[in-house]
Formats: C-alpha cells, structure tokens, sequence
C-alpha cells in the first residue's frame, strides 16, 4: 500500500542512484523531497486530492508527478529505469559502512570495480594503492566494510529508536569526561539534534592528547571492534552493532567542530552559502577570512562571525531557522528543563504505598517539580481496570499532599468511567485510546480532561486517526502527552499539535531510574518542534481545582 515512508524511501533512493551516476544538482533535490514528505502529518494522497501536492517545501512539477504515480501504482517508472542503469553490485557498494554513493560511483566508473567482492580482490591487489583520498588507513577502513559485510550483509544505513542509544551516549559521554585527559566531551549529529533515530553515533573531544583520549575510548567494555585508528578520529562498533565515531580537535576549534558534526547537512550547505557571501570560509575547524581564523573555540562564535544568532541543535534542519537567525535577535528561546515544573502524568505501581508516594514527592523536589499529577486507577489499553492501593491514595489525599501540588488523575477513554472506578476521587481526567474506544467519541459529564495519552505514533496507516485525536484536544482543551517509544508522539506530531493550538505535557520520568530516557527525549522532541515554554502544560489551569472527597463517599 503506498504510504508516506514508502514515497521517502523511493525518493532517497532515486538521490542515492543519480549520484552513482554524476548527477550533480538533482540528488538533493530529491533527499529534500523525501525529507519533506517523511516530516508529512498527513497522508500524501490526501495531499494529492486537494492538488496541493506543490504545496510540500521541495515539490515541484517533475516530483509531484512522481508522487501521483506512486500513489496510482506504488511504483515509480523513473526509478525502475535508474535501478536498471546501475548494476546491483554497485548498489550494494554504496550500502557499505562509510562509503555512500559518491565512493561507489569513483570504484565503478574510475576503476571499473562492480561489486564488494570485486572490490575485495581490487584492495588485496594493491589497486587502491597511491589513488587520490585512499591513504592506507582509508583503505583499512574500506577492507573492514566489505568483510563486515560479508558476516552481516548490509541491507541499507541502520537507525535505532533515539530512547534506544541515549543511555548509551550517556554512559560513553560521562566515562569519557571521567577518565579521558578532555577539556569537553559532547554527543553529536542526529542525537544531539534528538531525530526520532540516530544512524552512527558521533562524539566530539576537546583535548590535546588524542592518543590518550582514543586509549579511554576503546577500553569501554561496551566497545567490540575498533575499526579506524589515526589522527584524530577513532571509529568503534559497540557490542550492540551501533558505530560510533570519535572526533578530537583541540580547544580553539571544538565550537566549530560540534556545529559542524551536529549538522544538519542542509543547514551546514546554507551558513556556507551565507559564509561565501560574506567573504569567509566555514569549516569543521572555523570561521575564516583568508587564512586567518576568525571564530571557532563556541558554536555562539561560529553564528556570529555569520551574522546570525545561535541556533538550538533540535532546529538545524533548514526549515526557516536561519532566517530567522539573521534578523539580528536572540533565536526564539525553546522549551528548556527548567520550564517544565508539573507532570500531569505519574504512574505508581498498583500496590505502592505510603512510603512509595513519599519517595515519589522527594524525587519530584529534587528536580523542581512542584506539581504532580498521580494516576489513581483507570483502564488500561486491553480494557481491564486497575486501582492504586489504598494506602497510596490515603497519603495522595492528606493535606500536606494537596497543599504541595499533588493531583489525582484517572485515566479511561471519553466515554466515561466504568463501574469499578465510579466512586474514585479525582481532579481531572486523562483520556487515552482503549480496545472499545480506540476513535474520539462526545465526551461524558465528568472532571475536565486535561491530558490525551498513549497516542502512539500513529503509523502510515493511522496518520488520520491522530489527527483526528489532536482535534478532539483542542476541542475539550486537553494537551496531548509527547515522548518516546510506540505510546506517545514524536517531534513531527508535536508540531502538528502546536500548529492546532494544542498544548504539548511531557513527561519528568520520575518513577523510573536516573538513566531513563524518556524525559530528556520527549524534551528534545518538543525543542524540534519549536515549542517554546508558553505551548507547554506543566499544571492544571486554574479552573480544575482540586475537588474535596465528600464527607461518606468511599
């Protein structure tokens, strides 16, 4: 069935094909396409229907044609011609860790080399010897492509979820600030951007002892096989198969490095463009004026050597945010830690107790948390219900509690509570898709709904579906619940929600461990989104005020 992921794929890799072929301008134009199209909130052939397909940022004629044929037979003529004028074995080169289309076109048409085995036996025969950007440790690298490969055939560049790698970085990060002689130690590329998934991991050291810094590196216990080795950088494949790529610069460079490492490769294009303008060059190691280094030691210096403010890592997609870094004023300031002071959203296990809400209270301070909304029963996704134990909501009610900030939340779907939960206290409700309610429905008398959760991403099959869910917030002035994994919504989605007028509420992860991922993710996904800290709910509006217990209610 065609879809919005399947439209992307091909467009990438009608990107791919055309660079193996030389095509100098075309190859971005279609990446930029599918970029557009996979960033969709909508169906394409919903799109299509109101002829407004020119209306996606990088579709024009020729593309939209393309996409009215995908969606009439899901398939794309001139992608089958393309697949045909380039020999498999070169697309299979291309697929290989760290080569890419532009190294497979060089092997094929300067060295007539049609495939991973052939190029094997060009590598064994000193073929590669003494040709232009294939030193020895380049070659070293190509070699342990092609044999990775043969373990484990490439099938495409991988990515993992985000919420996947982020305990990961962290752990990579922290032992390298620990044990590594480094000035600074950062996560970068699409991580650090927070992308709904990371490819290769890229990490950048500010240090003057390399060989020192690449020594820590490599006697991590996650670290399996250590690939590349020079210079300044280290390339390492973990025990979970993620590669991850260690960059050291020294100190008046690492501002430029992290921008440039972060990318992403369309907005690095355009500050170049802007760069050339101005009569400089901007590279991994800074900003120049001839051969003088004019910025480069913070990302704050690269920017305004540009005539541009800062622009946060979550947005460099270039989407409009270097223009608006160049109207001469700070970057609109995005939704940051600080700013999220309530959770609308804790889970407690079903038999806490006294003891266990306090743990949670103490936890909530620590990390400035001053309003807290508890789940006190509800019904779960496969329709059974649940109910926190008594001793839990007895301490939830007492007036330290309530004074402090805590709320009661119940959590079931519009159509109102079930039998089991009917006399349970509560402030507000949150409404999340269940097995009889998976569609919005008119909503019952009841506590106001503040949240809508457990979304779900939604899937090329439930894009509308979604939307029609955003909707009903809006109409019952709910906020939707943003965050990680196959429950809650991603960055497009939450853009989606901002463009709606829909607040977005995320998650502290306050009764998970330290190293849980949810909380910084689901920030980082609503920093990708532009949100700044007005489009965000951290606490009940005024007019949900709490309810009291009635003198004999159960």
């Amino acid at each position: 069935m065609p879809s919005n992921a399947g439209a992307a794929e091909a467009f990438r890799e009608i990107a791919d094909l055309l660079d193996v072929l030389g095509e100098r301008f075309k190859p971005e134009a279609y990446r930029r396409a599918a970029r557009s199209i996979e960033t969709l909130t909508e169906e394409l052939a919903a799109v299509a229907a109101r002829n407004e397909l020119r209306s996606i940022p990088g579709v024009g004629d020729a593309i939209a044609e393309k996409i009215r044929e995908y969606l009439a037979t899901g398939s794309i003529p001139y992608l089958e011609r393309l697949r045909h004028d380039v020999p498999a074995g070169v697309v299979a080169m291309m697929r290989l860790s760290g080569l890419g289309p532009k190294t497979a076109r060089r092997f094929w048409v300067d060295l007539g080399i049609e495939g991973p085995s052939a190029l094997a036996a060009a590598i064994d025969a000193g073929r590669l010897d003494g040709v232009k950007g294939f030193g020895p440790k380049k070659i070293a690298q190509v070699r342990s492509a092609v044999e990775s490969a043969r373990i484990a055939p490439a099938t495409g560049p991988g990515r993992a979820p985000i919420e996947e790698v982020y305990p990961v970085a962290e752990r990579i990060v922290n032992a390298l600030r620990a044990r590594a002689p480094a000035d600074r130690v950062e996560a970068a590329g699409s991580f650090r951007r927070r992308r709904e998934t990371v490819g290769d991991l890229d990490v950048l050291v500010s240090s003057t002892e390399p060989e020192a810094v690449f020594d820590a590196f490599s006697a991590l216990p996650e670290v399996r096989e250590v690939r590349l080795r020079g210079g300044t950088k280290e390339t390492v494949v973990l025990s979970t198969g993620l590669q991850v790529d260690l960059r050291v610069v020294e100190p008046a460079a690492f501002g430029a490095a992290l921008q440039y490492f972060t990318g992403s490769k369309d907005h690095n294009v355009h500050l170049r463009s802007i760069a050339r303008d101005r009569g400089l060059k901007v590279n991994e190691y800074g900003v120049y004026r001839g051969d003088e280094r004019v910025a480069g030691r913070t990302e704050e210096e690269v920017y305004a050597a540009l005539g541009l403010a800062w622009v946060p890592p979550e947005v460099r997609e270039d989407q409009g945010e270097v223009e608006a870094a160049a109207k001469g004023r700070a970057f609109p300031r995005l939704v940051d830690d600080h700013d999220l002071t309530g959770d609308l959203h804790v889970h407690l296990p079903e038999a806490a107790d006294a003891a266990d809400v306090d743990r949670l209270r103490a936890a909530a301070r620590a990390r400035g948390v001053t309003s807290l909304g508890v789940v006190v029963g509800g019904v779960r996704a496969d329709g059974s219900t649940f109910v926190l134990a008594v001793d839990a909501r007895a301490r939830l009610d007492a007036r330290e509690g309530r004074s402090a900030g805590v709320w009661r939340a119940v959590e079931t779907g519009p159509t109102g509570l079930p039998p089991p939960l009917r006399g349970l206290e509560h402030d507000y409700r949150i409404v999340r898709p269940t097995r009889d309610a998976p569609d919005p429905a008119p909503l019952a008398p009841g506590a106001p709904v503040l949240l809508v959760a457990h979304l779900g991403g939604g899937g090329e099959e439930g894009v509308g579906r979604v939307r029609r869910w955003v909707e009903w917030a809006r109409e019952v002035g709910a906020a939707v619940e943003v965050g990680p994994g196959p429950e809650r919504l991603d960055a497009t989605w939450a853009r989606l929600a901002r463009a709606t007028g829909v607040p977005l509420a995320l998650p502290r992860g306050l009764t998970g461990p330290t190293d849980d991922p949810t909380a910084p993710i689901a920030l980082g996904f609503a920093r990708r989104a532009g949100a700044e800290p007005r489009d965000v709910r951290v606490a009940p509006p005024k007019r949900a005020e709490p309810r009291r217990r009635p003198t004999g209610s159960p």
